[in-house]
């Protein structure tokens, strides 16, 4: 079901978006007939002889393989050839990848890099070869030869997932407004961010902080071990067994070894959450929010963590539709071989510290337990059957 609403809306939002509709996604053009002609012409022969090379950090998250999956098959339904490669979030592995891509004489490359600053020399022989950049939901950083990025307002994702840790400890309603019967506190917070090496995860982490800071300030939140910086509450590859270590130090570091006083977490990622979840089950909190677990954000709707939201283990999740973001990949990519630029709706933000990169930004979603059945299931992305069970086909 899955792989027919992506064919399906990808072909018709690439479609839109060669026409040249305004504000139809990252392609632009005047008409259909003249985009496929200009394809066609920068290489002198059909779709089927494109290639297009499409990097992806790992496959131990699910939101990865979906990303890298949607990628592919709306690049293949256009009648380009795709060339898929998971790096196991190792980042030689990562860089041999793409040197081979541009060996072999890949047409465009879609790179969602594992570390944002080790591309440089693979950007490089991209360039010189003549081959575009696209960079997947995580900036490049540190090259001039990023040509386009396509993302979530990553700064809003932070916002969002503050915002919820928020409303999830009474202190305001589900849109950030003051809650009327706010509790006065001080309640007590820990802090997760995501790891260093990816630009998305200070984008994230500044977002939550200046949400947070307000409540900080005036001490009706209170972060108990200290740890406030990025470089302090970073995960180091978004790891499950990282954040749970680093939440069991937290709690016998701060908090009896068992939880007491402690309210709230804000995770960054879901995986992060399963694993902070975990470190405060083991101790006796609860098994769930009702019974006294605290709560616990997170981010990408991943399929175990949406049943933990509607089991009431955890308590929400952003969802960032990665149908919607592989879209605007195959439009970006399609309007770049067609010799044109891909239409941008952020100009400004994403400096890379060599340039600003012009980017497609996609909105994002909060997700509770209320949220599942309008967000998720209504919307095809998951199957009722996927969210009882935490498995997705």
């Amino acid at each position: 079901m899955k792989k027919q609403i992506m064919a399906a809306g990808i072909a018709g939002l690439l479609a839109l978006g060669m026409a040249g509709c305004g504000g139809q996604g990252a392609g632009g053009g005047d008409s259909t007939d003249e985009a496929t002609t200009d394809s066609t012409s920068t290489t002198g022969s059909d779709k089927s002889d494109i290639t297009i090379g499409v990097a992806m950090p790992t496959q131990t998250s699910t939101r990865w393989i979906a990303d890298g999956n949607a990628v592919k098959e709306g690049l293949e339904a256009l009648g380009y050839s795709v060339d898929l490669q998971y790096a196991g979030d190792d980042i030689p592995t990562q860089t041999q990848q793409v040197d081979q891509m541009i060996t072999k004489g890949d047409d465009l490359l879609i790179l969602a890099s594992i570390d944002g600053t080790a591309l440089g020399s693979q950007l490089d022989a991209a360039a010189a070869a003549g081959i575009p950049v696209i960079s997947y939901d995580r900036l490049i950083r540190d090259s001039e030869h990023v040509d386009f990025y396509v993302s979530f307002d990553n700064y809003k994702v932070g916002v969002a997932q503050a915002t919820s840790l928020l409303f999830g400890l009474g202190l305001t309603d589900k849109e950030g407004n003051k809650a009327a019967d706010a509790p006065s506190g001080p309640l007590n917070i820990e802090l997760f961010a995501g790891s260093a090496d990816d630009n998305n995860a200070g984008f994230f982490f500044n977002g939550a902080m200046d949400t947070l800071k307000p409540f900080i300030d005036d001490g009706t939140l209170v972060v108990k071990s200290g740890q406030t910086e990025f470089a302090q509450v970073a995960t180091l590859r978004w790891e499950q067994a990282a954040a749970q270590a680093r939440m069991e130090n937290l709690l016998s570091a701060n908090y009896g070894g068992n939880g007491e006083g402690l309210a709230g977490v804000l995770s960054p990622f879901d995986g992060i959450s399963r694993g902070v979840i975990t470190a405060l089950q083991s101790v006796g909190m609860g098994d769930t929010i009702a019974d006294g677990l605290p709560i616990v954000t997170g981010q990408d709707a991943e399929i175990a963590s949406v049943t933990f939201i509607d089991k009431g283990i955890q308590f929400s999740t952003i969802f960032k539709d990665t149908r919607l973001l592989a879209d605007q990949a195959v439009v970006a990519a399609g309007a770049m071989l067609a010799g044109e630029e891909p239409e941008a709706n952020d100009t400004t933000t994403y400096d890379n510290g060599v340039k600003v990169v012009p980017s497609y930004l996609l909105p994002v979603v909060t997700v509770n337990k209320d949220d599942i059945q309008a967000e998720l299931i209504d919307s095809g992305y998951y199957t009722a059957d996927e969210v009882a069970s935490g498995q997705a086909d």
